[in-house]
Protein backbone atom coordinates (compact mmCIF):
# COMPACT_ATOMS: atom_id res chain seq x y z
CA UNK A 1 0.00 0.00 0.00
CA UNK A 2 1.61 3.12 -1.05
CA UNK A 3 2.32 6.26 1.05
CA UNK A 4 1.57 9.93 1.09
CA UNK A 5 5.04 10.49 0.91
CA UNK A 6 5.07 7.94 -2.50
CA UNK A 7 2.36 9.64 -3.83
CA UNK A 8 4.11 13.31 -3.58
CA UNK A 9 7.11 11.86 -5.15
CA UNK A 10 5.20 10.15 -7.88
CA UNK A 11 2.86 13.50 -8.45
CA UNK A 12 6.40 15.56 -8.61
CA UNK A 13 7.38 13.09 -11.23
CA UNK A 14 4.12 13.80 -13.08
CA UNK A 15 4.63 17.14 -13.36
CA UNK A 16 8.12 17.28 -14.24
CA UNK A 17 7.19 15.20 -16.90
CA UNK A 18 4.74 17.54 -18.30
CA UNK A 19 7.01 20.61 -18.40
CA UNK A 20 8.72 19.06 -20.02
CA UNK A 21 6.56 17.59 -22.81
CA UNK A 22 4.70 21.29 -22.84
CA UNK A 23 8.37 22.42 -23.31
CA UNK A 24 9.43 20.18 -26.13
CA UNK A 25 6.10 21.01 -27.97
CA UNK A 26 6.39 24.67 -27.31
CA UNK A 27 10.24 24.16 -29.17
CA UNK A 28 9.10 22.16 -32.29
CA UNK A 29 6.33 24.62 -32.17
CA UNK A 30 8.55 27.58 -32.53
CA UNK A 31 11.21 25.60 -35.10
CA UNK A 32 7.80 25.09 -37.33
CA UNK A 33 6.69 28.88 -36.85
CA UNK A 34 9.99 29.67 -38.29
CA UNK A 35 10.15 27.54 -41.01
CA UNK A 36 6.79 27.97 -42.76
CA UNK A 37 7.43 31.21 -44.18
CA UNK A 38 10.70 29.83 -45.99
CA UNK A 39 8.94 27.13 -47.25
CA UNK A 40 6.07 29.80 -48.24
CA UNK A 41 8.64 31.81 -49.74
CA UNK A 42 10.50 29.15 -52.00
CA UNK A 43 6.79 27.76 -52.86
CA UNK A 44 5.89 31.36 -54.40
CA UNK A 45 8.99 31.64 -55.49
CA UNK A 46 8.72 28.53 -58.70
CA UNK A 47 6.97 30.60 -60.49
CA UNK A 48 9.23 32.96 -60.71
CA UNK A 49 12.24 30.82 -61.17
CA UNK A 50 9.78 28.77 -63.98
CA UNK A 51 9.59 32.26 -65.93
CA UNK A 52 13.02 33.05 -65.43
CA UNK A 53 14.30 29.48 -66.73
CA UNK A 54 11.47 30.19 -70.13
CA UNK A 55 13.24 33.76 -70.74
CA UNK A 56 16.80 32.06 -70.37
CA UNK A 57 15.82 29.21 -72.56
CA UNK A 58 14.20 31.57 -75.50
CA UNK A 59 16.61 33.77 -75.51
CA UNK A 60 19.92 31.21 -75.28
CA UNK A 61 18.18 29.65 -78.32
CA UNK A 62 16.84 32.49 -80.04
CA UNK A 63 20.25 34.55 -79.74
CA UNK A 64 21.97 31.23 -82.11
CA UNK A 65 19.16 32.17 -84.58
CA UNK A 66 20.08 35.90 -84.89
CA UNK A 67 23.66 34.80 -85.30
CA UNK A 68 22.19 33.59 -88.82
CA UNK A 69 19.63 35.52 -89.60
CA UNK A 70 20.08 39.54 -89.06
CA UNK A 71 17.42 40.45 -86.33
CA UNK A 72 16.35 43.25 -88.65
CA UNK A 73 15.26 40.71 -91.51
CA UNK A 74 13.38 38.70 -89.16
CA UNK A 75 10.82 41.64 -87.72
CA UNK A 76 10.63 43.16 -91.21
CA UNK A 77 10.26 40.01 -93.67
CA UNK A 78 7.29 39.41 -95.50
CA UNK A 79 8.26 36.11 -96.49
CA UNK A 80 8.48 33.39 -94.60
CA UNK A 81 9.87 29.82 -96.71
CA UNK A 82 11.96 27.90 -93.53
CA UNK A 83 11.81 24.91 -95.77
CA UNK A 84 12.48 26.29 -98.92
CA UNK A 85 16.05 25.17 -100.74
CA UNK A 86 17.10 29.31 -100.06
CA UNK A 87 14.69 29.62 -97.00
CA UNK A 88 13.81 32.93 -95.73
CA UNK A 89 12.24 33.91 -92.30
CA UNK A 90 10.13 36.94 -92.09
CA UNK A 91 8.11 36.88 -89.15
CA UNK A 92 5.41 39.52 -90.23
CA UNK A 93 2.92 37.17 -91.89
CA UNK A 94 3.01 35.03 -88.35
CA UNK A 95 2.78 38.06 -86.96
CA UNK A 96 -0.29 39.27 -89.41
CA UNK A 97 -2.41 36.39 -88.75
CA UNK A 98 -2.25 36.40 -85.15
CA UNK A 99 -3.08 39.96 -85.19
CA UNK A 100 -5.89 39.27 -87.71
CA UNK A 101 -7.38 36.11 -85.90
CA UNK A 102 -7.23 37.96 -82.87
CA UNK A 103 -9.01 41.19 -84.09
CA UNK A 104 -11.72 39.11 -85.36
CA UNK A 105 -12.26 37.06 -81.82
CA UNK A 106 -12.44 40.09 -80.03
CA UNK A 107 -15.30 41.69 -82.79
CA UNK A 108 -16.93 38.52 -81.58
CA UNK A 109 -16.50 38.39 -78.13
CA UNK A 110 -16.98 41.99 -76.96
CA UNK A 111 -20.19 43.24 -77.98
CA UNK A 112 -21.19 39.80 -76.78
CA UNK A 113 -19.62 39.27 -73.46
CA UNK A 114 -20.58 42.97 -72.52
CA UNK A 115 -23.89 42.70 -73.01
CA UNK A 116 -24.14 39.82 -71.20
CA UNK A 117 -22.07 40.71 -68.25
CA UNK A 118 -24.93 43.70 -68.70
CA UNK A 119 -27.83 41.40 -68.85
CA UNK A 120 -26.25 38.87 -65.78
CA UNK A 121 -25.52 42.41 -63.24
CA UNK A 122 -28.43 44.85 -63.79
CA UNK A 123 -31.10 43.15 -65.60
CA UNK A 124 -31.12 39.41 -64.62
CA UNK A 125 -33.03 38.08 -60.85
CA UNK A 126 -30.68 36.30 -58.65
CA UNK A 127 -32.19 33.09 -59.68
CA UNK A 128 -31.95 33.51 -63.40
CA UNK A 129 -28.21 34.29 -62.65
CA UNK A 130 -27.31 31.05 -60.49
CA UNK A 131 -27.91 29.35 -63.56
CA UNK A 132 -27.35 31.11 -65.93
CA UNK A 133 -23.34 31.98 -65.40
CA UNK A 134 -22.31 28.71 -64.46
CA UNK A 135 -23.46 27.60 -67.72
CA UNK A 136 -21.86 30.14 -69.41
CA UNK A 137 -18.82 29.23 -68.12
CA UNK A 138 -19.04 26.07 -69.36
CA UNK A 139 -17.38 26.80 -72.35
CA UNK A 140 -14.46 28.35 -70.40
CA UNK A 141 -13.99 24.54 -69.81
CA UNK A 142 -14.11 23.12 -73.22
CA UNK A 143 -11.16 21.58 -74.75
CA UNK A 144 -9.96 24.31 -77.55
CA UNK A 145 -9.12 21.28 -79.96
CA UNK A 146 -12.58 20.68 -79.51
CA UNK A 147 -13.53 24.70 -80.66
CA UNK A 148 -10.81 23.78 -83.82
CA UNK A 149 -12.47 21.04 -84.52
CA UNK A 150 -16.00 22.61 -84.34
CA UNK A 151 -14.25 25.60 -86.40
CA UNK A 152 -13.46 23.08 -89.57
CA UNK A 153 -16.22 20.99 -89.75
CA UNK A 154 -19.27 23.18 -88.30
CA UNK A 155 -18.76 26.68 -88.73
CA UNK A 156 -16.19 27.16 -91.87
CA UNK A 157 -19.40 24.74 -94.31
CA UNK A 158 -21.59 27.03 -93.06
CA UNK A 159 -19.52 30.19 -94.13
CA UNK A 160 -18.66 28.75 -97.19
CA UNK A 161 -22.36 28.44 -98.33
CA UNK A 162 -22.90 31.99 -97.35
CA UNK A 163 -19.39 32.85 -99.14
CA UNK A 164 -18.55 30.14 -101.19
CA UNK A 165 -14.75 31.82 -102.06
CA UNK A 166 -14.01 31.71 -98.74
CA UNK A 167 -10.93 28.46 -98.48
CA UNK A 168 -11.64 25.28 -96.85
CA UNK A 169 -9.32 26.38 -94.25
CA UNK A 170 -9.37 30.13 -93.71
CA UNK A 171 -8.55 32.54 -90.75
CA UNK A 172 -12.33 33.81 -90.34
CA UNK A 173 -13.94 31.07 -88.53
CA UNK A 174 -11.10 30.43 -86.38
CA UNK A 175 -11.02 33.70 -85.42
CA UNK A 176 -14.93 33.93 -85.02
CA UNK A 177 -14.90 30.58 -82.62
CA UNK A 178 -11.67 31.72 -80.75
CA UNK A 179 -13.93 35.08 -80.18
CA UNK A 180 -16.67 31.97 -78.92
CA UNK A 181 -14.65 30.93 -76.41
CA UNK A 182 -13.62 33.92 -74.82
CA UNK A 183 -16.95 34.94 -74.13
CA UNK A 184 -16.58 33.82 -71.04
CA UNK A 185 -13.84 35.21 -69.55
CA UNK A 186 -15.25 38.68 -70.85
CA UNK A 187 -18.51 38.18 -69.32
CA UNK A 188 -17.34 36.68 -66.12
CA UNK A 189 -14.81 39.06 -65.66
CA UNK A 190 -17.05 42.24 -66.60
CA UNK A 191 -20.08 41.18 -64.32
CA UNK A 192 -17.73 41.04 -61.31
CA UNK A 193 -16.58 44.61 -62.13
CA UNK A 194 -20.19 45.75 -62.54
CA UNK A 195 -21.45 44.30 -59.51
CA UNK A 196 -18.69 45.58 -57.60
CA UNK A 197 -20.45 48.76 -58.06
CA UNK A 198 -22.59 50.43 -55.25
CA UNK A 199 -26.08 50.41 -55.33
CA UNK A 200 -26.27 53.62 -53.79
CA UNK A 201 -24.61 54.87 -57.45
CA UNK A 202 -27.63 52.80 -59.25
CA UNK A 203 -30.04 54.40 -56.62
CA UNK A 204 -29.09 58.07 -57.07
CA UNK A 205 -29.18 57.35 -60.79
CA UNK A 206 -32.65 56.18 -60.83
CA UNK A 207 -33.65 59.11 -58.25
CA UNK A 208 -32.48 61.78 -60.29
CA UNK A 209 -35.21 60.33 -63.10
CA UNK A 210 -32.49 57.92 -65.44
CA UNK A 211 -34.08 55.17 -66.49
CA UNK A 212 -32.39 51.73 -66.00
CA UNK A 213 -30.85 51.49 -69.55
CA UNK A 214 -29.31 54.91 -68.50
CA UNK A 215 -28.13 53.96 -65.51
CA UNK A 216 -26.25 50.97 -67.02
CA UNK A 217 -24.49 53.12 -69.65
CA UNK A 218 -23.66 56.12 -68.04
CA UNK A 219 -23.01 55.55 -64.39
CA UNK A 220 -22.65 51.59 -64.07
CA UNK A 221 -20.05 50.84 -66.92
CA UNK A 222 -17.77 53.94 -66.47
CA UNK A 223 -17.32 53.26 -62.87
CA UNK A 224 -16.43 49.58 -64.07
CA UNK A 225 -14.23 50.80 -66.55
CA UNK A 226 -11.14 49.61 -65.56
CA UNK A 227 -12.80 46.34 -64.66
CA UNK A 228 -14.00 45.32 -67.92
CA UNK A 229 -10.98 47.50 -69.94
CA UNK A 230 -8.94 44.35 -68.44
CA UNK A 231 -11.34 41.72 -69.00
CA UNK A 232 -10.72 42.64 -72.55
CA UNK A 233 -7.31 42.94 -72.48
CA UNK A 234 -6.55 40.00 -71.38
CA UNK A 235 -9.43 37.88 -73.96
CA UNK A 236 -6.88 39.74 -76.37
CA UNK A 237 -3.95 37.72 -74.73
CA UNK A 238 -5.94 34.57 -74.02
CA UNK A 239 -6.44 35.11 -78.84
CA UNK A 240 -2.82 35.76 -79.09
CA UNK A 241 -1.82 32.22 -77.22
CA UNK A 242 -4.65 30.37 -78.75
CA UNK A 243 -3.08 27.48 -80.64
CA UNK A 244 -5.48 24.46 -81.76
CA UNK A 245 -7.97 26.25 -83.45
CA UNK A 246 -6.01 28.35 -85.57
CA UNK A 247 -4.09 25.03 -86.56
CA UNK A 248 -6.45 22.54 -87.17
CA UNK A 249 -8.94 25.31 -88.91
CA UNK A 250 -6.88 28.17 -90.17
CA UNK A 251 -4.33 25.75 -92.04
CA UNK A 252 -0.55 26.65 -92.64
CA UNK A 253 -0.15 29.01 -95.12
CA UNK A 254 2.34 31.46 -94.29
CA UNK A 255 1.07 34.60 -96.44
CA UNK A 256 1.32 37.57 -95.56
CA UNK A 257 -2.08 39.42 -96.28
CA UNK A 258 -5.24 40.82 -95.38
CA UNK A 259 -7.51 39.06 -96.67
CA UNK A 260 -9.39 37.09 -93.89
CA UNK A 261 -10.90 34.83 -96.68
CA UNK A 262 -7.81 33.00 -97.11
CA UNK A 263 -5.34 30.33 -95.30
CA UNK A 264 -3.24 32.06 -92.50
CA UNK A 265 -0.57 30.99 -89.83
CA UNK A 266 -0.07 32.27 -86.69
CA UNK A 267 2.88 32.19 -84.23
CA UNK A 268 1.56 29.33 -82.05
CA UNK A 269 0.54 27.55 -85.06
CA UNK A 270 3.42 27.91 -86.82
CA UNK A 271 5.47 26.52 -82.62
CA UNK A 272 3.35 23.46 -83.79
CA UNK A 273 4.01 22.90 -86.83
CA UNK A 274 8.00 23.15 -86.41
CA UNK A 275 8.09 21.26 -83.02
CA UNK A 276 6.27 18.58 -84.73
CA UNK A 277 9.06 17.16 -85.52
CA UNK A 278 9.66 18.72 -89.04
CA UNK A 279 13.22 20.45 -88.12
CA UNK A 280 16.13 18.31 -86.80
CA UNK A 281 17.57 19.98 -83.96
CA UNK A 282 20.68 22.76 -84.28
CA UNK A 283 19.16 23.85 -87.99
CA UNK A 284 18.06 27.22 -88.44
CA UNK A 285 14.61 26.34 -89.17
CA UNK A 286 14.58 24.74 -85.29
CA UNK A 287 15.70 27.69 -84.29
CA UNK A 288 13.80 29.90 -85.65
CA UNK A 289 10.94 28.14 -83.29
CA UNK A 290 12.71 30.30 -80.51
CA UNK A 291 12.71 33.32 -82.42
CA UNK A 292 9.15 32.98 -82.76
CA UNK A 293 8.50 31.65 -78.93
CA UNK A 294 10.41 34.44 -77.92
CA UNK A 295 8.07 36.96 -79.64
CA UNK A 296 4.78 35.35 -78.65
CA UNK A 297 6.55 35.47 -75.43
CA UNK A 298 6.69 39.89 -75.48
CA UNK A 299 3.82 40.18 -77.34
CA UNK A 300 1.73 38.28 -74.40
CA UNK A 301 4.01 40.07 -71.59
CA UNK A 302 2.89 43.67 -72.89
CA UNK A 303 -0.42 42.99 -73.04
CA UNK A 304 -0.68 41.39 -69.48
CA UNK A 305 1.18 44.99 -68.41
CA UNK A 306 -1.03 46.61 -70.55
CA UNK A 307 -3.94 44.80 -68.81
CA UNK A 308 -2.29 45.99 -65.17
CA UNK A 309 -1.82 49.54 -66.51
CA UNK A 310 -5.26 49.75 -67.13
CA UNK A 311 -6.67 48.48 -64.21
CA UNK A 312 -4.35 50.67 -61.86
CA UNK A 313 -4.89 53.87 -64.26
CA UNK A 314 -8.75 53.53 -64.19
CA UNK A 315 -9.45 52.26 -60.96
CA UNK A 316 -12.45 53.78 -58.90
CA UNK A 317 -11.84 53.71 -55.45
CA UNK A 318 -15.98 54.05 -53.76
Amino acid sequence: MPTNSGNHKQNAVNVREMIEEKRNSRNISNITEKLIPTILFIIASISVLTTIGIIYTLLSEAIEFFKIVPIWEFFTGTVLKPMSQNPEFGVLPLINGTIISSLIAMLVAGPIGIMSAVYLSEYATDKVRKVLKPLLEVLAGIPTIVYGFFAFTFVTPIIRSIFPEVEATNILSPGIVMGVMIIPMIASLSEDAMTSVPNAMREGSLAMGATKLETTFKVVIPAAFSGIIASFVLGISRAIGETMIVTIASGSSKNFTFDITQSMQTMTAYIVEVSGGEAAAGTTIYYSLYAVALTLFVFTLIMNLLARYVSRKFREEY
